[in-house]
């Protein structure tokens, strides 16, 4: 799956629901090395538990973040 992200700094998010847990999450753009920390975090978790923990996260000012724009695009395929 590729979902284009709205109002944050990644441009898109790649990733894979099988079984109903997440694999092979990967962002393009956004803070590096936080987002690949996300990546590693969430690799094999149920789909329904990360937007359990991240969604409604918020960066800065924004009313949004790359954690909450995951939960939506995991949100659209389930």
């Amino acid at each position: 799956m590729e979902y284009i992200t709205k109002g944050v700094c990644a441009r898109k998010i790649n990733f894979e629901i099988i079984d109903g847990k997440l694999h092979n999450v990967s962002f393009v753009g956004g803070c590096n090395g936080n987002l690949k920390a996300i990546s590693k975090l969430v690799e094999g978790m149920e789909a329904t538990k990360v937007i359990e923990l991240l969604k409604g996260n918020t960066c800065g000012f924004k009313t949004t973040s790359c954690a909450d724009q995951l939960c939506k695009a995991i949100e659209e395929v389930l």
